[in-house]
């Protein structure tokens, strides 16, 4: 018995030291170490002529993001923020790992300064925590000049369904495809609008067919930091919101010598009138009321033809709704009422008898239509003024994008 129990303890303790032994070789083996993270910065150190709203996009592979700063040319931090880039899903840890590097984007809180040196700083952990820093200095773009383009209609202004949205630069815009990518309308009820330039100083946008009634735009001409070559930049960012007001359309039919207003849908007056005669025909088309004048002096000599000539004249009139800037208006011409509603005797504007004039007067505003047609004149066109917009046709405005 006492010599069975010895060969038994025995073989416990044999037991026990082999288990033992097998916990130190397995305690011994090496743990494999993560590879180290890498960064990578898209703007390179040494990068100059950035533009101060480049995106500062920050890749890292192997690791997690875990800081970024950065600061300016006197070592000050700059305020910002980090966000997946704008292409990138927020991913977990197992689809980080499987897809590679995840790129992130810090963004200032206020925009980046012209002709600046700034230091990006980036540091990632990897799964030991062990840390990789990459660092950037670049230096943003010193413009030759910087502008701000003029934006109408102005802001909190009421229009007619007729008023294009014009944008007008101080210089030539060499690069207009830039400029026009940062040009963004949105509207209460949807258009399908598009820019159009009508040279290199002045890009409009319309619709197909006149702007809804009764509805909110917005412009945003996102315009800083943006290249519109030949070494102009743009100064700054503008927003403008404006209304459309009620659908205000007239129809002069210089055939039948009358002029029907419409009210939305209803039409509401029948006025006779006489338009611009054979030696000066009105321009058939879309025309665009630009102002509204109470009294104004009508002077040959703004569109041409001297004061002192035998077509001349320099005359007061009431109740003036200019139609575009070529002197073409609504006015009241009491001296040719006898031939309103049956003969063409004007200038090329619309006469009305003085109290239909001041009915229309008070009617009207800027941005309402009056379209003329059945004159003996040519198409409303370029030479005629700054709106025009309505006499092209919807293939060729479409053409006049830059982004086409």
């Amino acid at each position: 018995m006492r010599r069975t129990a010895a060969m038994i303890a025995a073989g416990t303790l044999v037991l026990l030291a082999g288990c033992s032994g097998d916990d130190t070789a397995k305690s011994g083996e090496p743990t494999a170490q993560a590879e180290p993270a890498t960064v990578e910065l898209a703007v390179a150190d040494g990068s100059v002529d950035v533009s101060p709203v480049v995106p500062l996009e920050i890749s890292v592979d192997g690791g997690e993001l875990s800081e970024v700063t950065v600061t300016d040319g006197e070592g000050a931090p700059v305020p910002g923020a980090v966000a997946p880039a704008a292409d990138e899903e927020p991913a977990t840890d197992d689809e980080a790992a499987e897809d590679g590097a995840a790129a992130q984007v810090w963004t200032p809180e206020t925009p980046l300064a012209y002709g600046t040196s700034y230091t990006l700083t980036a540091t990632a952990t990897n799964g030991d925590d062990e840390t990789t820093t990459g660092t950037s200095t670049f230096t943003t773009v010193t413009p030759e000049s910087v502008t701000t383009p003029s934006v109408g209609p102005l802001d909190g202004q009421t229009v007619g369904v007729g008023m294009p949205i014009r944008v007008y630069f101080e210089e030539p815009v060499a690069d207009k495809a830039a400029v026009e990518s940062h040009l963004a309308v949105t509207s209460t009820t949807p258009t399908d609008g598009v820019w159009s330039w009508l040279n290199d100083t002045e890009v409009h946008f319309r619709p197909s067919q006149y702007w809804p009634e009764n509805i909110e735009v917005t412009v945003d001409a996102d315009l800083y930091g943006v290249n519109f070559g030949d070494g102009v930049w743009g100064e700054k960012n503008r927003s403008v919101s404006f209304s459309i007001g009620e659908r205000h359309v007239s129809i002069a039919d210089a055939a039948t010598h009358t002029m029907e207003v419409f009210d939305g849908d209803q039409l509401v007056q029948t006025f006779p009138m006489s338009a611009g005669g054979s030696d000066f025909p009105s321009r058939n088309g879309a025309h665009v009321v630009t102002e509204l004048n109470r009294d104004r002096i009508m002077d040959s000599s703004t569109y041409g033809t001297p004061v002192d000539s035998p077509n001349g004249y320099r005359t007061p009139v009431e109740y003036a709704v200019r139609l575009s800037n070529n002197g073409e208006f609504v006015h009241a011409a009491p001296w040719s009422v006898a031939q309103q509603g049956r003969e063409n005797v004007s200038h090329g504007c619309i006469n009305l008898s003085t109290d239909r004039a001041a009915w229309f007067f008070n009617f009207s505003q800027p941005g309402d239509v009056v379209e003329i047609k059945n004159s003996e004149g040519p198409a409303l066109s370029a030479a005629d003024g700054d709106i025009y917009d309505w006499a092209i046709s919807w293939e060729e405005w479409q053409a006049g994008s830059a982004l086409k």
